[in-house]
């Protein structure tokens, strides 16, 4: 019998509490009892996303609240700022893009972080965008955007900020008033540390004055309908009522823990995932690692064999790297329901799968140098 570990970047490992609320028998959505349900996670959910404004559940990964931010904050012909450095950023662009959005780039090669200073220049330039799209912690490569030093530069302008939070979201400190997040989105699946099939959107003042002047087609996405809804705790559309009675679950262990507590503990971990890696001879990748995904590079010959050979012979999954990245990077998640002993069980399936495979380690050296960091903090 093999037992499976969750060391991806999403979706993340269930708590066996959240998971069980799951099994209980389905409310129906328009009763009295959802409505408490969905009152109580709505309010939980401001605290995690550290916003007094109201934070709105869809039916939909994180994408489904990707394209929401777009086609009610948005015009066919506008014109906007995409901050990319990876595949998640790239995303912003595709999806403005396909409703005859202009896109202006100021993006940087996979790696790299987004340079505030860029973004600025870019707004002098260019008086008319209406919005900056960006990705505050990018996990397909692993690296995290100052979004603080983002929103200080957007907020003197007209346009709107939004981030996309799906990954970083509970697992790395994110303040989304305080650091002038205009629109911030996020999914289920990663630090909420539930199933995917639930995203999560929030407007700020600012944001509203974009919804109201936006002429994009929408229907299902149409913010404006789930912001009527929320006023009697409901949705406009049937919602997944298990998903939501598990979150409100989830949010009682992210409030009994504290959610800078939280943030702690996954710096810690991430200090231990550098460690483990640099001393396996694994040079890390991208120059501003972020708190929930280390990435390190591997030789690509072999690159794909890692992460299959986890999975197939150990039970441990990790991620690959995506797009020219694929097969040269591996990246350990560190967020969510992963714990010290994940870490410590997927680095000593790493030493074994990569003397396997052929590369001059030295065993025991990961797990000790991760050990080491966990002790010392």
């Amino acid at each position: 019998m093999k037992k499976q570990y969750l060391l991806t970047p999403g979706p993340t490992p269930i708590p066996p509490e959240v998971a069980l609320k799951e099994a209980l028998p389905i409310l129906h959505h328009r009763t009295s009892e959802f409505a408490a349900v969905y009152k109580d996670v709505a309010e939980g959910l401001k605290y995690v996303f550290q916003t007094k404004n109201e934070v709105y559940m869809v039916a939909g990964s994180g994408t489904a609240a990707m394209e929401m931010a777009v086609v009610n904050a948005l015009s066919p012909q506008d014109e906007i700022i995409v901050a990319s450095c990876g595949n998640f950023g790239d995303r912003w662009a595709k999806i403005a893009q396909s409703y005859g959005v202009k896109v202006i780039s100021a993006s940087v090669a996979w790696g790299n972080a987004v340079k505030p200073a860029e973004i600025e220049k870019a707004l002098k330039e260019n008086p008319n965008v209406k919005a900056v799209y960006t990705t505050f912690t990018e996990t397909s490569t692993g690296v995290v955007n100052d979004i603080k030093a983002i929103g200080e530069i957007v907020v003197k302008t007209n346009a709107v900020l939004v981030v996309d939070a799906v990954s970083g979201l509970g697992g790395q400190e994110f303040r989304t008033d305080d650091w002038k997040v205009d629109i911030a989105v996020s999914g289920s699946q990663k630090g909420l540390m539930l199933a995917p099939g639930l995203s999560f959107i929030t407007l700020s003042d600012k944001a509203w004055k974009a919804v109201e002047n936006s002429k994009i087609p929408k229907f299902y996405f149409d913010i404006k309908k789930y912001k009527k809804s929320y006023a009697t705790s409901e949705t406009p559309f049937t919602p997944p009522v298990t998903l939501i009675v598990a979150l409100q679950e989830s949010i009682k262990l992210i409030k009994e823990r504290g959610l800078e507590n939280l943030w702690n503990d996954y710096k810690l971990l991430a200090k231990a995932a550098r460690a483990g890696m640099k001393a396996l001879g694994l040079e890390l990748f991208g120059e501003t690692p972020c708190e929930v995904v280390t990435s390190a590079k591997v030789p690509e010959e072999i690159g794909g064999k890692i992460v299959k050979t986890l999975r197939e012979k150990y039970g441990v999954s990790i991620a690959g790297g995506q797009g020219d990245l694929k097969g040269k990077i591996i990246r350990f998640a560190h967020m969510g329901y992963i714990g010290k002993a994940d870490l410590l069980v997927g680095f000593a399936c790493l030493e074994m799968v990569l003397t396997e495979l052929g590369v001059k380690i030295e065993k025991g050296k990961g797990v000790a140098a991760a050990e080491e960091a966990l002790l010392n903090g």
